[in-house]
Formats: structure tokens, sequence, C-alpha cells
């Protein structure tokens, strides 16, 4: 199997409903992407594209989608076009957020992106951004919002220094319940670390010595508030959790340790071994929410045979997801229920858990990936 020479581009959902503050998010995303090339579709609603005219300029690729709202286009051949644009090789785009109108109904852009013909594109998440200080007139005014935490895969509880702190976990609890298994962060004037949303970009040292100055270099050291470019203290609002084991992993007891992740565990990212599994490939991972696919690629010639993941989240118990993956380790004593593996065929089916979330690449191999159209909440849940 031959490794795809591009990597598919992430799309981010960026929801929430009037006055939330996903422009201020984005604008902070862009200020401090250290380095990432972002697009950016600014979905309006109305004629004066406000949004866009507020992120004009800091990214070079920017579309704007005026006068309508994308979630209510009849198929998703106009959102294609768009995203056709920015996905092509010279944008060289590492990742595409789309900031739907206040208007917009994120479940359906979600549902727009998974059923795209698009190669290029990899569902990267739907972040939901609530006013802390407006939460209960908002749910009296749109009752709306609760259907769209429930969808969401990343809450953004923002404007939380304009409520008291008893106020601030009464709403932190309030918008848990809604959003479910979803992580939920706390945020100031849309200040959130960007590596939830996305990997810092990896340049070659000569593309950052000969390049054209960035808004993100003019901006970087204006810091109107004293906080923009000072953004150390953002991890604190989430954990990270890093997982290495030199041990392939057992596929049977590593899917079910998927289908049974913990609420607020937002991404995990990295690549697994199942050993006898299929000793010719190691697997990508790739999970968002409750959205999980897996694309393999061929083992390097010497590369060393290792598992390596990150989980990211926030109120999560980082020695029990620690233990939680050693146990699903080959070498680990198999449980009463588990049948000895001794035959071939037992380890084949062992991963069909695996294969049903496998991304499979295209036809094409020096173009792009395939993209399946999947679910992002169900998918896992249903194994």
């Amino acid at each position: 199997m031959t490794p795809p020479r591009t990597p598919q581009i992430p799309v981010v959902v960026l929801a929430g409903f009037l006055g939330s503050g996903k422009t201020t998010l984005l604008n902070h995303l862009l200020r401090n992407r250290a380095g990432t090339r972002i697009g950016v579709i600014v979905n309006d609603f109305g004629a004066i594209e406000i949004d866009a005219m507020t992120v004009s300029g800091q990214v070079g690729s920017t579309v704007s989608l005026g006068n309508g709202c994308l979630c209510c286009a009849v198929d998703a051949s106009e959102l294609d076009t768009f995203l056709e644009t920015l996905t092509r090789p010279p944008a060289r785009l590492d990742v595409i957020v789309i900031e739907a109108s206040g208007l917009a109904e994120p479940q359906e852009l979600v549902r727009m992106l998974l059923a795209s013909d698009n190669p290029h594109i990899l569902y990267g998440g739907l972040v939901e951004v609530v006013d802390a200080a407006e939460f209960d007139r908002t749910r009296q005014r749109h009752p709306e919002i609760d259907r769209h935490l429930a969808v969401a895969d990343l809450v953004v509880l923002n404007k939380t220094d304009r409520v008291g702190e008893a106020e601030r976990e009464r709403l932190r609890a309030a918008v848990a319940e809604l959003s479910g298994p979803a992580a939920v962060i706390s945020a100031v004037h849309g200040r959130i670390d960007p590596e939830l949303l996305f990997d810092p970009a990896l340049r070659p040292d000569h593309e950052d010595k000969v390049r054209q100055l960035t808004f993100e270099d003019l901006l970087r050291e204006e810091a109107p508030d004293g906080h923009e470019g000072h953004d150390d203290h953002l991890h604190a609002s989430y954990e990270s959790v890093d997982f290495t084991s030199d041990v392939p992993m057992d596929p049977r007891r590593f899917m079910k340790f998927l289908d049974s992740r913990p609420d607020g565990l937002y991404r995990i990212k990295g690549f697994a071994d199942f050993g006898a599994g299929d000793r010719d490939n190691t697997y990508a991972l790739h999970a968002v929410g409750r959205f999980l696919r897996f694309v393999p690629r061929p083992w390097a010639r010497g590369e060393q045979r290792l598992t390596q993941l990150v989980m990211i989240g926030a109120g999560i118990d980082a020695a029990a997801l620690s233990a939680g993956l050693a146990a699903c380790r080959a070498d680990e004593p198999g449980r009463a229920d588990e049948p000895g593996r001794a035959d071939a065929a037992d380890v084949e089916r062992a991963m069909w858990g695996v294969l049903r979330y496998v991304q499979e690449q295209a036809p094409e191999p020096e173009v792009f990936d395939t993209h399946e159209t999947a679910d992002p909440r169900g998918a896992a849940a249903e194994a």
C-alpha cells in the first residue's frame, strides 16, 4: 500500500450564536498560528460581510460566503467549490476553519463536510462557542442551542471574565450536561490554545528565513490587552496525555478502549502498531469527539515499531487513560471473556473492529487520500 504524498487537510467548523465571540476566537487563532497556514471560510448572514472584513488580510486564503446561510444550501456543491479552491496544492494550507453564521445549523454543516466528494479534506471537529454572560438569555431566545451543544465536539465557554466564580461553575455544569461527551473549556476574549484544534506546522528552516512579512509578525508586538502573544498559560484549560509502547496493541482491547473513551476527551492523534494483526503497516489514528479514522501506512525500512499517541481533553483522568492504554498491549494478560488468539483466522477477526474505521487511499496516490462519509458522533459508538 502506497502512502499518500500529501496529507488531508482538517476542516474545523466554528459555530455559536450571534455575539458569542466566534470572530474574536478566529482572530486569536490567526494571530497565534505559529506558522500554520490557515484557510478561512466566513459564512455571514446578510449582505454586509462584517466578519469577513474583520479577518480580511490576516490570512492568504479567505473565502467569504455572503447573503445567506451556508447550511441552508440544497446540497454540498457550493461548499465543495470553496473547499476545492482552498485545498489546491499551491495554497499549501494546513487547516481550514469555517466560521459559521450565528444562525447556522452546525449539524448540517458537519453533514455537508462528511458528504463532500473532496478527497483532500478531513473532518476536524465542531467547536461551539458559548457566551457565558448571555447563556441563559440565549437559551430563552434560541432553545435550539441545546441541540447545537449536543452535537459539538468541543465547547468554548467564552467571556467567563464577565461572571463570578459561582456563576461560572454553574454555567460550566449546565453546558457540560447539554454537551454530553464533548470537552468544555473556559476562555476569555476567545483565547484558547491553537493546538486544541490543529497541530503546529513544521516548516523547513529556509521557509522561515525567506518569506513575506505576515500579519502574525505585525500583530505579535501589539498585545492589545496584554495577553495576545503570551499564551503559555492557556494549557491550564486542558490536559495532554502522551502514551508510547514498544509492544504492539491488541486490536480488540484497543477498540474497546476507543469505543468507551471518557467524556471530555476531545482529540486523539498518533500511530498504532497492531503487531500480528498487520505486520506490514502502522495505523495513523485521527479522533475528534466521537469521529474516528485510521489510515494505514507501510512501515519504513528500519523504522522502530512503536505505538505513539497523544490524547487531549478537559476534565480527563490522565492516570486512568494511561492505565487503560497500557492494558491494551498485546502482552497484557487476557481477560476471561477473551479467547486465545493462536490461529491466523482469529488474528484477522481481531482486526475487523479497526478496519471498520480505515480510511482507504485514492486510486491516484500522487494526489490525496479518498474520503469516506460517516457520522462524526455515532461511528465509534456503533462499533
